[in-house]
């Protein structure tokens, strides 16, 4: 298998960075919703610390992953059946970059402005003072955009099933 993208289907790279971010994803969404409904705990703040990592870990996987987007071209487009489709399918792909940075960088920002100092993997940083209101616009961001990724991932794979059951196409072979 070759590493960058040919004309037909993506690299192993590419295919790994989508796989591992939607992996992740999915772990890592609810595993936020379950935390809001834990009490406070010492348990609590572990968790937190883990989701923290996970979070930040996704923020350097989606910007390596749009640097590599750069650099490597896209395999040709397949044929549309209606007006509109690449359209359609470029910006919900723009949106789910967009929303994956607004989820991570509003849950870095939160905890920032919780007073927290953050280990960025490469760093360590903390701001010195709070701001709780801030901080609480941060977590609603955070929350909402949560939502909006779980409705643009659902309708990414919609269009992957209806791409590969209506219109026949073998569209996952590209990714898989």
């Amino acid at each position: 298998m070759r590493i960058f993208n040919s004309i037909s289907e993506y690299g192993l790279l590419a295919k790994l960075f989508h796989w591992v971010t939607f992996i992740v994803l999915i772990a890592q969404v609810p595993f936020g919703f379950y935390l809001v409904g834990l009490e406070f705990s010492d348990e609590r703040i572990e968790l937190e610390n883990i989701h923290i990592l996970v979070g930040i870990t996704i923020f350097y996987l989606t910007l390596f992953r749009l640097i590599w987007k750069f650099l490597n071209p896209r395999p040709k487009e397949w044929k549309s059946h209606f007006k509109g489709q690449a359209l359609i399918a470029s910006v919900n792909h723009f949106l789910l970059y967009l929303t994956i940075f607004a989820i991570t960088v509003s849950g870095i920002l939160k905890k920032l402005y919780m007073g927290e100092t953050l280990n960025f993997i490469f760093f360590k940083y903390g701001f010195e003072k709070d701001n709780f209101v801030l901080a609480d616009t941060f977590y609603q961001i955070h929350i909402y955009a949560n939502y909006l990724l779980l409705a643009l991932v659902t309708l990414h794979i919609l269009a992957v099933i209806v791409h590969h059951f209506i219109f026949k196409e073998k569209i996952l072979k590209k990714i898989t």
